[in-house]
């Protein structure tokens, strides 16, 4: 059987994938793009936060401007408006505190971005039914909000600032404003908009790129160059947070340690290019027990490798392992320098921490499979032992 050597882990990578593949359009495939949206929204939560509270007093100031600069007998509509778009803000501010589901964020966003610049255009066409001079820039301020500074992706601000200026020219039409005027003043806020758009494509497409590295080089740093599997940093990590969950979940965990019976012995007959080409087959056997999402395979020294089994009774976890022999077997790696078999064999010790009976904490656990497999290997090897 042909075995593709997979020291070049990286290429079977989603996130390599992706960056070969580019993502001009700002979107990955999406199991990524769901990925990238959950760890943009908890890094953009305190970002929100401070921007909410800028856009609130900044819409307060506002106010203050319109009792100075408003035509008195629209000061009571323009308070009335600003009261309007308050509230919505002042909701959204309180629910961030509070907490609130990640898939709601980027709605609400939305909402309080187009509200605040329907507000502003609201005011803005009050005041040029009664002053053509009244100042419309604002707008324009609302709109580079959404593009740069409430972690907005570039679609959601780019319908938000269409939504604002469409608004504006209808609120504009309705105040009799000039259609020079408004054409003047519609290209001014479209050019403003083209410009936040061309930026804020850039900040997506950067920070999609800084994605897609950060995950990458954590995957590369958690792997096994080798075999493709966890290396042994991975591993003990992941030991230390299934061991806590299990803990609180009160459910059982399950250790099994495996070694390659005689492996130095097979470099030394066969070489290390072939012994590497063993460690990948098996590694494969090994991967296929660690099938569900808190399951880990790990290679974890030489030719030392460990499967995690959460929710796995004693049971369970000796079937796993008697699998586990049996399957490295039917491998028919031959192993002429063996005294075992002819084949390449695997030795496995099976340790579970039983949530009625536990261990007093991981690193117990780990010490009992390992006096399980030295078991198996003074038991003549190519065999399961359990403690």
């Amino acid at each position: 059987m042909e075995i593709v050597s997979r020291r070049q882990t990286h290429d079977d990578s989603a996130y390599a994938r992706q960056k070969t593949q580019g993502f001009r359009r700002l979107r990955f495939e999406p199991k990524l793009e769901d990925e990238f949206r959950e760890q943009q929204g908890y890094s953009n939560l305190g970002l929100l936060r401070i921007s909410i509270v800028f856009g609130v007093a900044l819409w307060l100031l506002f106010c203050v401007v319109d009792i100075l600069i408003a035509p008195s007998d629209l000061l009571g509509l323009f308070m009335a408006v600003r009261a309007v778009v308050l509230v919505p803000l002042l909701l959204f501010a309180a629910l961030l505190w509070r907490g609130m589901p990640l898939y709601l964020i980027s709605p609400l966003t939305m909402l309080c971005i187009v509200v605040v610049g329907l507000g502003a255009a609201a005011v803005v066409g009050l005041g040029h039914s009664r002053d053509l001079s009244f100042p419309y820039e604002g707008l324009l301020l609302v709109s580079m909000a959404g593009f740069f500074l409430v972690g907005l992706r570039l679609a959601e601000a780019v319908l938000c600032a269409v939504m604002i200026l469409l608004g504006f020219i209808a609120i504009e039409l309705w105040a009799g404003v000039p259609r020079l005027q408004l054409l003047t003043n519609a290209l001014f806020l479209l050019c403003g908009n083209l410009i936040g758009a061309v930026g804020g494509y850039m900040l997506e497409f950067k920070t999609r790129e800084q994605f897609l590295t950060v995950r990458l080089n954590r995957e590369l740093a958690e792997q096994d160059g080798l075999t493709g599997l966890s290396n042994r940093r991975s591993f003990d990590q992941h030991l230390s947070t299934l061991w806590q969950q299990a803990e609180r979940d009160e459910r059982g965990l399950s250790v099994l340690l495996c070694d390659v019976d005689h492996f130095k012995a097979f470099n030394d007959h066969y070489g290390h290019a072939a012994g590497d080409l063993a460690l990948q087959r098996i590694a494969e056997v090994l991967q296929s027990t660690a099938r569900r999402p808190l399951d880990m395979a790990a290679r974890v020294g030489g030719e030392e490798f460990a499967v995690l089994l959460y929710d796995s009774e004693p049971a369970d976890a000796q079937r796993h392992a008697l699998q586990l022999v049996e399957q490295v077997r039917h491998l028919a790696i031959s192993h002429a320098a063996s005294s075992t078999r002819a084949v390449v064999t695997l030795s496995v010790g099976v340790a579970s921490r039983l949530h009625d009976h536990p261990q007093e904490n991981e690193q117990a656990l780990l010490a009992q499979a390992d006096r399980a497999l030295y078991r198996a290997k003074e038991g003549g090897r190519d065999q399961v032992q359990r403690i």
